[in-house]
């Protein structure tokens, strides 16, 4: 308890502020809303188990994750922070997709403002595998990122020699 006034949890549930409670370093007298959510979501009596079998030095970053939580289950009932989590999923599977196909285009100017390419017989064998595998006529005639040169994840993977483009 801070001075005279109860912690925020005590204050809602209406009870005395000991000096020991296990909320008040967490949930302050300035911040009931914070307790309210959590309170809403998990219930006191489960939040103060928890606290109590969790570390002292780990309780505060518990508390927080808590709060989190329970504004997530707010905000969306059904799946919480793993609406949360999969909709960044899906933002970093399309940024990574916008970038590989910005270092396509990027690959595509780059060969194009070349002088020439060497005659097969100057590449080895891992060069002349690249570029079947990847049909260098029909990036060399690349336009934009919608003109499906780069048709799926693979073969983007494939022209930027990158392994981990989006993984699930």
């Amino acid at each position: 308890m801070a001075g005279n006034s109860p912690c925020a949890s005590c204050k809602m549930l209406r009870r005395r502020c000991a000096k020991d409670c296990i909320f008040a370093p967490y949930f302050p007298s300035h911040d009931p809303h914070k307790f309210a959510i959590v309170h809403k979501i998990f219930g006191a009596s489960n939040v103060s188990k928890m606290l109590q079998e969790i570390p002292v030095h780990q309780r505060a970053d518990a508390v927080s994750s808590l709060v989190y939580e329970a504004s997530a289950r707010t905000r969306d009932p059904v799946y919480g922070c793993v609406g949360v989590i999969s909709h960044l999923q899906n933002q970093v599977a399309q940024l990574k997709m916008q970038l590989a196909v910005a270092q396509a285009e990027m690959l595509c100017i780059h060969m194009q403002h070349e002088p020439a390419i060497p005659a097969p017989e100057s590449f080895d064998r891992a060069d002349k595998s690249f570029l079947l595998q990847n049909n260098l006529p029909q990036c060399l005639n690349f336009v934009s990122p919608t003109s499906n040169v780069i048709q799926d994840s693979l073969k983007s993977e494939s022209l930027l020699g990158h392994h981990d483009m989006v993984s699930y």
